[in-house]
């Protein structure tokens, strides 16, 4: 296939890319076989890409426009907006407020209007051992679910709340306030249909707080049951990193959870690229008065 390698990885989702130099630029018909791959095993991991800011930025380019991460203004790179940094590393000598990013199951910054399309992430550094990714296939996790459960989970909206993000409240208050601020509560539909694969998706995880319509001690059984159902072994591949890894995956079809598997004081130092995709999120508020009124 245009003398790219596709191996599997794992049964569920996942599968490694060789025989591309992602520091050149790469040809069509070679980007177009790895658009393919993406769609069909959800996570690609290429082993052996030492990419700087520009390369990685360049390659994540082929997919689409990237995110400038303007709702996270303080985590992106200074001089590469389009990266942001997720790091143990100190800054300014006090630790980093990215050293605990992704401990629970999520999706990739849906608490905005527009999730973003996929996420490439970049390993520059690791710990001696550990600091391991673990993905869950949600076209999975959806179609094993009961056709009765199904049609009922099709006509819900969920409300994605950032604050849910685990130790966010721990960070700088100043810091804390401004990104709830710039990212408050976005009421998501539950189900996905991507468009590349006509496939629907679960659209929910740890950081929703309650279904639109419902209250949160409804919300939450019904929550950690498709959250427990998504993240089951069978639906999961879990990624052990090298360092130089570059690893993207599709946002609307998988969760992940980066793993607090190592010793802390040890760098575990990263660049995230995200391509931006529709809008198909709405204003929590908006949408309670859509389902308010729908249900006179």
């Amino acid at each position: 296939m245009n003398g790219i390698g596709i191996r599997r990885l794992g049964y569920a989702l996942g599968a490694e890319i060789t025989g591309v130099d992602l520091a050149k630029p790469v040809d069509p018909a070679k980007i177009d076989s790895i658009k393919c791959a993406w769609a069909k095993h959800l996570v690609l991991v290429f082993p052996e890409q030492n990419l700087s800011p520009d390369q990685l930025i360049a390659f994540s380019r082929n997919f689409g426009a990237l995110d400038r991460n303007d709702a996270t203004p303080r985590y992106r790179h200074p001089q590469h907006h389009e990266i942001f940094v997720v790091s143990t590393r100190p800054v300014d000598g006090q630790p980093s407020e990215t050293r605990n990013t992704g401990r629970n199951w999520h999706s990739d910054l849906s608490t905005t209007p527009a999730p973003p399309m996929g996420s490439l992430l970049h390993c520059q550094e690791l710990p001696d051992i550990g600091g391991d990714t673990m993905f869950a296939n949600m076209y999975s996790a959806y179609e094993r679910l009961s056709p009765v459960l199904r049609d009922f989970l099709d006509t819900l909206w969920a409300v994605h709340d950032l604050s849910l993000v685990t130790d966010l409240a721990k960070r700088n208050p100043r810091q804390y306030a401004e990104m709830l601020h710039l990212n408050p509560p976005i009421a998501q539909p539950v189900v996905r249909k991507v468009a590349e694969t006509g496939r629907k998706s679960l659209f929910v995880s740890q950081r929703v707080r309650q279904f639109v319509g419902m209250t949160e001690e409804e919300s939450q059984p019904l929550l950690r049951f498709l959250c427990d159902q998504a993240t089951q072994p069978e639906f999961c591949y879990r990624h052990v990193w090298q360092k130089h890894d570059l690893v993207m995956w599709d946002n609307r079809a998988t969760l992940h959870v980066a793993l607090p598997d190592y010793d802390m004081n040890q760098v575990r130092h990263m660049f995230r690229t995200t391509i931006l995709g529709e809008q198909t999120g709405r204003a929590y508020g908006e949408i309670e008065q859509i389902a308010a009124a729908a249900a006179e």
